[in-house]
């Protein structure tokens, strides 16, 4: 694996660290020497919370895995401000995508850099005994394997080593295992983190229970394993946990995707960001603020509500009209520039590939960001919605013919958050789940996945390659560095 630039906690910057105490050779003669490295660490409660929050830090860079799932789909252009305007995101967009991309290189790195340090924690899970233990275990096992889930829905096979943390050379003798080697890893971890966890986590952003088996269900679905994923989605459901933002009591549809609506009845799993540290662009992922927003932001806007940004991502006019005139998501998922500067008298650039459109449930709303506005968006990634959960339930329900009546009651009660009529069981079901995914989740960077998963992306995606585009290429460099041990996917 190659180096990373990566930013650690405070406190985990003990590893490797040497002390020497004292002013005098004599002193220093008759003390011991002080020393705390990764061998030694692992002594208390508290040294394995500094190294689990360390493994949460990497989730606030999967911000790219966002943009590129919705930018490779036909929801969105790259956009930006010309056409070599960070290339990477514009040869994804194009399906021109080589093993030579810095932002698929951000993909593998970062995701696997998550993947290390979950595994540093569980390659110590036995060394220190201490109540509560299992719990935080069952964390890094959860986070684990929200890191690999996303590495095999990119890269396809990848470098498997149990309980152990990656070491120098590992590229060389190490295969590349089978992708139902990987989803079985998958599946264990959150099993366990299913077993071993709570309902109600013990800090906000935190894995529960319920995060851990919604991302079961999903695994379980993208396997095709459709009674599974039913089976526990429909238990996640039926907990009574969750429920949909806007259904109950005085609370608005509307507040969803704002400051207001973040960590709320509707999040199953959310990556937190804050605005309150500078960042810069040398190192991108050692913001604390969503890089993705800034970068989704209209181009040079001044008017009220929103802050400006770099334009990219912009959802097409096709994905805009999918939505019916009485669709209350249209207009909280799609910002028309157009309309709402006439509407505010707003002002605002035109950027490359200009489509009057933003993806209003991440562009930056006006905050008290510190440093650089463009990274250091505090707006929380919904990375697993309850809306979600239902739809994926409704469809490994019909798609494994488990029970279509309850399917079309699960997309009902999306659509009728919506202000749509529900669905019954009779006709094209499966269709409107489909299109039901597409509506509720757009710009949140699951539509790539969906149509590959579901064999639909050659005919929805411009420029798509069947046999090749299933997969991004494995970095060049990482195939380098493996002297032949690891081939490339297929057609790159």
């Amino acid at each position: 694996m190659k180096k990373y630039n990566l930013k650690f906690k405070p406190l985990l910057l003990l590893l490797g660290l040497t002390l020497f105490f004292g002013c005098s050779e004599e002193y220093l003669d008759e003390t011991a020497e002080y020393t705390e490295d990764s061998e030694n660490y692992f002594n208390s409660e508290k040294d394995y919370l500094n190294a689990l929050i360390g493994a949460y830090d990497i989730l606030q860079s999967t911000y790219v895995n966002v943009l590129l799932g919705e930018i490779a789909s036909d929801n969105t252009l790259a956009g930006g401000e010309s056409a070599t305007d960070v290339i990477g995101f514009q040869q994804v967009d194009d399906m021109t995508h080589t093993p030579v991309n810095d932002n698929l290189d951000d993909v593998w790195d970062w995701n696997f850099a998550g993947v290390q340090r979950a595994n540093y924690i569980l390659e110590f899970k036995d060394k220190t005994e201490f109540p509560g233990r299992e719990k935080i275990i069952a964390e890094a096992r959860f986070l684990r394997a929200y890191f690999t889930f996303e590495l095999v829905k990119w890269f396809g096979p990848i470098p498997l080593k149990g309980d152990q943390r990656f070491n120098l050379g590992d590229e060389k003798t190490i295969p590349r295992a089978p992708v139902s080697e990987v989803y079985a890893q998958i599946v264990s971890d959150l099993q366990f983190a299913v077993e071993n966890l709570d309902y109600t986590a013990p800090q906000v952003g935190r894995a529960t229970k319920g995060a851990a088996q919604a991302l079961l269900g999903k695994a379980y679905l993208y396997q095709e394993e459709f009674q599974k994923s039913a089976a526990v989605l429909t238990d996640l459901i039926n907990s009574g946990q969750y429920h949909l933002l806007g259904t109950q009591g005085n609370e608005e549809y509307t507040d969803l995707f704002e400051f207001v609506g973040e960590n709320g009845p509707e999040s199953v799993f959310e990556i937190q960001y804050s605005g309150a540290e500078g960042a810069g662009f040398d190192c991108l992922q050692c913001s604390e603020g969503n890089v993705a927003v800034g970068f989704q932001g209209v181009r040079n806007y001044t008017g009220p509500l929103y802050e400006s940004g770099f334009s990219f991502n912009v959802p097409v006019q096709e994905v805009y009209d999918a939505f019916t005139e009485d669709d209350i998501r249209r207009d909280y998922s799609i910002l028309d520039i157009e309309a709402w500067a006439a509407e505010t008298g707003a002002s605002y650039g035109e950027g490359y590939e200009h489509t009057g459109y933003f993806n209003r449930k991440y562009i930056p709303r006006k905050n008290d960001n510190q440093g650089d506005a463009n990274i250091t968006q505090p707006n929380n990634y919904r990375a697993i919605r309850y809306a979600d959960v239902l739809l994926m339930a409704a469809e490994a329900l019909v798609r494994g013919n488990i029970d279509a009546d309850r399917a079309a009651r699960y997309v009902s009660m999306v659509r009728e958050r919506a202000g749509l009529v529900p669905v019954t069981a009779q006709g094209a079901l499966l269709e409107i789940i489909y299109a039901e995914r597409r509506l509720e989740l757009v710009g949140e960077g699951h539509r790539f996945f969906d149509l590959v998963r579901t064999g639909r992306a050659a005919q929805e995606i411009d420029g798509f390659v069947a046999g090749k585009h299933e997969l991004f290429p494995i970095p060049l460099e990482e195939i380098e560095f493996s002297q032949g041990n690891w081939s490339q996917n297929p057609n790159y």
